[in-house]
């Protein structure tokens, strides 16, 4: 699969609701997955709405502005997370964070 294909197969993304408020899943495209600055970016990102995130994998859930929590998710490259949000900005969290994850943290 090249890389076109895989943004593409994860591109059009959806809200979904649930207990935890609106969700979407992706897959981690940039090369070392979450690391230190890709976290460090997420995070930036996270705190700049007016919405609690939260990150979830393999059953394991963080918040969104917590670099060390991101990290010890283990989040590899071709890993798919959860990211789920509440609150007034959540929708438009999601769509910036969506767009960091599938721009590989602007790191290729």
């Amino acid at each position: 699969m090249t890389p076109s294909d895989q943004n593409s197969s994860i591109s059009a993304s959806e809200n979904t609701r649930s207990a935890d408020g609106l969700q979407r899943t992706l897959t981690i495209l940039n090369a070392r997955g979450l690391h230190a600055r890709a976290s460090a970016k997420f995070v930036k990102c996270a705190e700049a709405f007016d919405a609690a995130i939260t990150v979830s994998r393999d059953g394991h859930t963080v918040g969104g502005t917590s670099i060390m929590g991101l990290m010890m998710l283990g989040a590899s490259p071709g890993s798919v997370v959860q990211l789920a949000g509440n609150g007034p900005d959540a929708i438009t969290a999601l769509d910036a964070l969506e767009a960091l994850i599938n721009g590989r943290f602007g790191e290729e």
